[in-house]
């Protein structure tokens, strides 16, 4: 057996070692005590970011589109604008913080992964929140625009479209975070395949399935009956799915790799210890 091999088997078996030594359940829920702490901390910081900016956050990023669109908002509760503030503030914090919220959830489980595996850490934190963003990014300037102005133009001419603020403003950021859910397909698929949940025989079964899927959800989602709009929301969810389709091949390639690796390596081990006994008896053979 070479020295790189056995130096490979060496370092295999202290990360098992490592990871055997686990933690106690009282560890567990000090660092979970302590990555839920570090978090609020994040929270409320992109909270004070947040509400410095939050006038601009309202008139040039929220209300902006349905003033250009003409359509007519109004507040109908009592504390319905400081409510809704609070909510500005709260949804725009959130998404501020995301990279650091991220970075605080994969800390929490690296505990429970190989020494090889928690350096994955700077990658997951940034591919997560470059495609969450991304996701916000693309309902606000691609999925949004469309939806407000068939929203403000559709219908009788006698009836003033006149919306209250806060169903205005709930609408807008459910889109746009739940855009940015979807946009995290690929990285939930590379966590699942990762864990053998999932893997890329099994979305490549079900691709049709899942393109009859998608139209039918942007026929839904999308408010003007015209394909283009449909196919606007739909064609990145399709890429999104081939895209996932081979970060599962990456990862099953990556498992085998490791699989012969660790399989030549045994092999090499169990032929150096036949070895090793051979020579023993052949020893024992002279001396008598």
């Amino acid at each position: 057996m070479s020295e790189e091999e056995s130096t490979k088997i060496n370092q295999g078996k202290e990360e098992k070692n490592d990871n055997s030594e686990g933690m106690t359940f009282v560890d567990h829920l000090s660092e979970l005590r302590k990555r839920l702490m570090l978090a609020v901390v994040g929270l409320l910081i992109g909270m004070f970011i947040a509400a410095f900016f939050v006038e601009y956050i309202m008139n040039i990023v929220l209300l902006s589109p349905a003033i250009k669109n003409h359509l007519k908002i109004q507040n109908l509760k009592p504390f319905g604008q400081p409510i809704l503030y609070f909510k500005i503030i709260f949804i725009a914090g959130l998404i501020i913080s995301i990279p650091w919220l991220i970075y605080q959830l994969w800390k929490f489980i690296a505990p429970a992964l190989y020494q090889k595996e928690k350096r994955w850490v700077l990658w997951i934190t940034f591919s997560a929140s470059f495609s969450f963003l991304s996701g916000i990014v693309f309902s606000y300037f691609v999925m949004l625009p469309s939806m407000v102005n068939f929203a403000a133009n559709f219908g009788n001419k006698a009836i003033d479209n006149i919306i209250d603020v806060n169903e205005y403003i709930s609408f807008y950021t459910t889109m746009m975070l739940g855009s940015g859910l979807v946009f995290e397909l690929p990285i939930l698929t590379f966590i699942l395949a990762k864990i053998g949940l999932v893997n890329s025989k099994f979305l490549r079964k079900y691709w049709r399935h899942s393109i009859i899927v998608i139209l039918f959800i942007a026929a839904i989602v999308t408010p003007t009956p015209d394909p283009v709009n449909q196919l606007v929301f739909a064609v990145p969810l399709i890429v999104l799915y081939e895209v996932s389709i081979w970060v599962a091949k990456a990862v099953e390639k990556n498992k085998r790799a490791k699989a012969d690796l660790n399989s030549t390596a045994e092999s090499s081990a169990a032929e150096s210890s036949t070895a090793d006994i051979e020579d023993s008896q052949k020893d024992d053979s002279i001396q008598e």
